[in-house]
């Protein structure tokens, strides 16, 4: 898939361009096939600027790409963080008592 210049790509989307990507492959190889792609809720970062963030040399598998980039991405893309309504606190995790609405 050749994403053009301008895209604004939600998280998912980017996902999808980097499985058709063809690994094993480079940083540079995967930026200069899908950088100019802007990454929307990400500050109007491109995927370019979040590869680079990732510090990897190499990526063995669309999978692998995926969760660093994500793992690469600004805390203010994902929302609260730490924050989930529906998840129960995980164990360890000093809580109130559940509320009654």
């Amino acid at each position: 898939m050749e994403p053009a210049t301008t895209d604004v790509m939600t998280f998912k989307e980017t996902a999808d361009v980097l499985r058709d990507q063809e690994y094993p492959t480079s940083a540079a190889a995967l930026a200069a096939a899908c950088g100019d792609i802007e990454l929307d809720d990400a500050g109007g970062e491109d995927l370019r600027t979040v590869i680079a963030r990732t510090g990897a040399d190499q990526f063995a598998s669309a999978t692998d790409a995926t969760f660093a980039v994500y793992g690469a991405l600004p805390a203010d893309a994902v929302g609260r963080v730490g924050y989930s309504d529906r998840d129960p606190d995980p164990m360890g995790v000093g809580t109130t008592e559940p509320v009654s609405f």
